[in-house]
């Protein structure tokens, strides 16, 4: 996963652009990737851990309807989260993640469901909605590289570089 997290934070720097992360079932591990590698503060602004259902509300201004709604894991909560991330960092993307790792079901959703979303210039959205198998640890750990590879994509599609 370094691997990843370096030659994302080398394509926001090569675009002058900049990321901060909203995390829930990760709990860091997103943010603790991203720094890893040497140079992280010349693209990552920093992160939120809303591991809590209302924090997601108070910190990062996702609908208290919606979560009321629809519950936590849900692909709408997860881009709500992103753009908020993205505004309340003052960066150019904002990556977000919800999901349940286990070891029970959550808000009727099962154990693997993960909703990513990244928030980008011009009010751009994309996303990705896994059902992952494993562990508690390894959904964790599959969420942070699929995230990554969602961020990393994104980028070298900006930038005109073919994924491969």
């Amino acid at each position: 996963m370094r691997g990843v997290a370096s030659e994302v934070l080398s394509l926001l720097v090569r675009q002058g652009a900049t990321v901060a992360v909203a995390e829930s079932l990760t709990g860091g591990l997103i943010g603790a990737t991203l720094t890893g590698p040497m140079g992280a503060s010349a693209a990552f602004r920093g992160g939120v851990i809303a591991y809590a259902t209302d924090l997601k509300a108070s910190l990062l201004d996702v609908p208290s309807d919606l979560l009321e709604r629809e519950g936590a894991v849900h692909p709408d909560v997860a881009a709500a989260m992103a753009v908020g991330v993205r505004k309340l960092a003052d960066s150019g993307y904002g990556l977000a993640v919800t999901g349940v790792a286990g070891p029970d079901p959550q808000d009727g959703k099962p154990v693997g469901t993960v909703h990513i979303a990244l928030a980008g210039p011009g009010e751009r959205l994309w996303h990705r909605d896994l059902r992952l198998t494993g562990d508690r640890d390894g959904i964790r750990t599959a969420t942070c590289q699929e995230a990554l590879l969602l961020l990393e994509g994104v980028l070298k599609a900006n930038s005109g570089e073919h994924l491969g």
